[in-house]
């Protein structure tokens, strides 16, 4: 069932407030606006959401260099002091742990005088600006505070997420460099004590901060501190003054080469991620946003800049999104705008546990790193009172999303009404020529857009071989989308060999060589194949064994494996038995291949 917005609710959102600001009559004018004069958008978005600069640019963007544009030239700023504007009194947090009966909510006095807490503790520690450190833990009041603490003293922040191995952790952590590492001891989740710091350990951290869940059993070692132990009681600090396109952040994100790509965001990202929360998502001052992350996914860093820019209020849970305790949370914490990934939806339905609980405030809700079921998405909606769905599409190295809706359009489950204002593509098909059908392409300069890798040569990456398109530079994306009759796109997977599962990417290449590593398997092929239906991949693997195998014994070792060695997130669906995989004259895999034989299977 679509959702209409009314006359009334339109009139109140964000973006038409923008646009009628702007001179325009309607969105489409308002969007066409963005791309064809691109610097008097940005210049204005900037006013619109109050970025503050510690020195003014002398122009929004130089785009003489289309792959390496240079937004807010001249300019000095550090993204942290347009987090703090908010009334101070006014909640910054609202933070629950699993197991805990109340919730903690945190002023922006309070946030920012632990965010500034903590950087005292780092300059004191010995970072300098430019010095890394990185987070690996879940997503409560310390993790933000830490996040936003370092960017203000100018230290980058290589973030991990929490379920990874130590073997994926130490990967992240040779590449990024962090010289401190803040952990926790464990995590809880369903009850269960997970342990992090060891893992933390095992990565091959040198120096760790560690905040406690059990102060009275914490055992560190020497060169290790306790949380209190680290912080300083200072709690006033002055912004340092960076370049806007220095690096804040390292995330990372799958690419089709095995190894994850680290792409660096810096001050102009938070502002792109800000801009999708004011424009397409609404997000109001005094607005409370939830979305189930981590800082080592990039909506982790989104949810921050989004909620905080726009004065609003993040709220956190610690615990699983799929017990009932969350779906209290979010009744409790009066959440207006909730981000899901489908698989959660999917988890939800399957239980029924969150139609109990009372999600009347919710204005809206957002999906983003998978693709999504259109009866799952309807029952999404049912949760709220029959609220709209934000289709949210985009990526770590964009810095939110390219496609997406807004709440001023007609609202069509697991569809997306249009691209996101500032952002441009176009769809090929095979022979490279303009389609409703086929691979995603960007149109660049787009604030956002990343123009560095630090581990692999960015244009190789994203430019080279591209097509060149009415005189256009294309970007390479991978992803694969339909344009409807009706003007509205669906996202229906990737075209290159890295997958979304359960929201996460990873390439087929990392998988495939933790599968080879098995004494029973010669080569294999990972591949993501979509449900009959729709909605979130499913891992299935070609395997070409080394004599006989049992198909169950060997799938159960292949998912422990998994689990211990990539993500226990990722869960296979099928193994499938062959005596030799498909390969093109040059001996590569041929995974689309694959790919059409199991859904035709």
């Amino acid at each position: 069932m679509n959702w209409q917005p009314t006359t009334d609710f339109i009139k109140k959102t964000n973006v038409y407030k923008a646009f009628k600001k702007a001179g325009f009559d309607n969105f489409k004018d308002f969007y066409n606006w963005s791309i064809n004069d691109r610097e008097k958008f940005w210049d204005f978005t900037i006013n619109e959401l109050n970025i503050k600069t510690k020195v003014p640019y002398s122009t929004v963007l130089d785009a003489s260099d289309l792959e390496q544009p240079i937004w807010l030239k001249n300019a000095k700023i550090n993204i942290v002091d347009s987090c703090f504007q908010a009334h101070p009194e006014q909640i910054a947090i609202k933070f629950q742990s699993e197991g805990d009966e109340k919730i903690t909510e945190w002023t922006y006095n309070e946030l920012n005088k632990l965010v500034n807490r903590i950087s005292n503790s780092l300059v004191n520690s010995g970072l300098k600006q430019g010095d890394a450190i990185g987070i690996d833990m879940a997503m409560n009041i310390e993790a933000v505070a830490i996040y936003l603490a370092a960017i203000k003293a100018g230290i980058q922040v290589v973030t991990v997420a929490d379920s990874f191995s130590p073997a994926e952790i130490k990967v992240r952590f040779d590449i990024g460099k962090p010289k401190i590492v803040f952990t926790q001891d464990f995590l809880i989740r369903g009850g269960k004590h997970i342990p992090l710091y060891d893992k933390v350990i095992e990565a091959g951290a040198e120096k760790i901060v560690v905040i406690p869940n059990d102060n009275e059993n914490l055992r560190l070692r020497k060169k290790d501190m306790d949380w209190e132990d680290f912080l300083s009681e200072n709690d006033e600090f002055q912004s340092i003054a960076t370049n806007p396109l220095d690096t804040i952040t390292v995330l990372f994100s799958s690419g089709t080469t095995g190894a994850p790509k680290a792409i660096p965001w810096n001050h102009t990202t938070a502002i792109k991620s800000a801009a999708d929360g004011y424009y397409h998502h609404d997000i109001q001052e005094g607005n409370t946003v939830a979305w189930p992350t981590n800082l080592g996914w990039m909506m982790g860093p989104w949810l921050i800049f989004a909620s905080l820019i726009n004065k609003g209020t993040i709220a956190l849970f610690e615990g699983s999104p799929m017990s009932d305790a969350f779906g209290k949370f979010i009744q409790d914490a009066k959440v207006n705008m909730l981000g899901i990934v489908p698989s959660i939806v999917r988890a939800w339905k399957n239980k029924g546990n969150m139609e109990a609980y009372d999600w009347s405030a919710i204005k809206c809700f957002s999906s983003t790193g998978e693709s999504s079921n259109p009866k799952e998405m309807e029952y999404l909606m049912s949760l709220a009172q029959h609220k709209p769905i934000i289709e949210y599409c985009g990526g770590t190295e964009i810095g939110g999303g390219y496609v997406t809706s807004t709440l001023i359009q007609t609202n069509i489950p697991s569809t997306f009404s249009t691209p996101a204002l500032g952002s441009e593509f176009v769809i090929l098909d095979e022979k490279n020529r303009l389609s409703d059908k086929g691979e995603v392409f960007l149109v660049p300069p787009a604030m956002g857009l990343s123009f560095k890798l630090l581990n692999k040569d960015h244009h190789k990456v994203y430019y080279e071989g591209t097509p060149e398109i009415e005189g256009k530079l294309l970007r390479r994306h991978g992803d694969f989308l339909v344009r409807m009759e009706n003007g509205y796109y669906r996202v229906m997977g990737r075209t290159d060999d890295s997958m979304n599962l359960g929201g996460i990417k990873v390439s087929s290449l990392q998988i495939e060589e933790l599968v080879n590593s098995h004494i029973a398997i010669l080569e294999s092929a990972a591949v993501a194949v979509s449900p009959e239906d729709g909605g979130p991949s499913l891992l299935v693997l070609y395997i070409v064994p080394n004599g006989i195998v049992d198909k169950e014994l060997i799938m159960y070792e292949l998912q422990k494996l998994i689990k211990q060695k990539l993500n226990p997130l990722f869960k296979i669906h099928d193994v499938v038995v062959k005596e030799k995989l498909p390969r093109t004259a040059s001996g590569k895999i041929m995974r689309r291949v694959l790919r059409k034989e199991y859904n035709m299977g």
